[in-house]
């Protein structure tokens, strides 16, 4: 049967996933790119995280994702990526399992003022299989280091690409996700 016009304008979703550690700019990521207001499920940080949420390094965050973002982005008129970014605290890490299901590619936000937090968002996708680029969010004041750098203290294979982004900016945000979604498609095999 042959498709109709109708069926060819509506586009196929993507899922995407952009994790990372405490305070690694997912939130603000996925805000930058999306087309339509994105949902987020940010909340005021209380005193009841005092020992539980560390801080250090970014101790003028005052509210923190409790389940997840979501975002939009048309990338063709075939495509339409689905952001889906994940909570940073190990406390809320239970959800990541729901939220990769079905993804067909990561961003790991890594801050480097915090590299030592990249280290379970990386094991979680590489675990999986789940293909993912680390996207180093280059924070002001923040120190900087090159690719090779990054992958060296992170301990990620040759074959995940490494870009610098300033998830503040959608332009750069958008080249992140291009990046990904070029990556995923060298990995995971086309359906038959």
């Amino acid at each position: 049967m042959a498709s109709s016009s109708t069926d060819e304008m509506v586009p196929t979703p993507v899922k995407i996933i952009v994790a990372g550690g405490f305070g690694a700019g997912k939130t603000t990521m996925v805000g930058s790119v999306s087309e339509i207001p994105p949902l987020t499920t940010e909340e005021v940080l209380t005193e009841a995280s005092a020992g539980i949420d560390d801080l250090s390094g970014v101790e003028r965050k005052t509210t923190t994702t409790v389940a997840l973002d979501f975002g939009r982005i048309t990338i063709s008129p075939r495509h339409v990526l689905y952001l889906f970014g994940t909570p940073g605290q190990a406390r809320f890490w239970f959800m990541w399992d729901d939220l990769a299901r079905g993804a067909i590619g990561t961003i790991v936000l890594v801050d480097t003022r915090r590299l030592e937090t990249s280290f379970a968002a990386i094991d979680f996708f590489e675990r999986r299989k789940i293909p993912f680029v680390v996207a180093v969010n280059c924070f002001d004041n923040a120190p900087r280091y090159t690719a090779d750098e990054i992958r060296e203290a992170l301990v990620v294979p040759d074959r995940v690409p490494i870009v610098m982004c300033d998830a503040r900016d959608r332009d750069s945000s958008k080249l992140a996700l291009i990046r990904l979604v070029k990556h995923a498609m060298t990995v995971v095999p086309a359906p038959v």
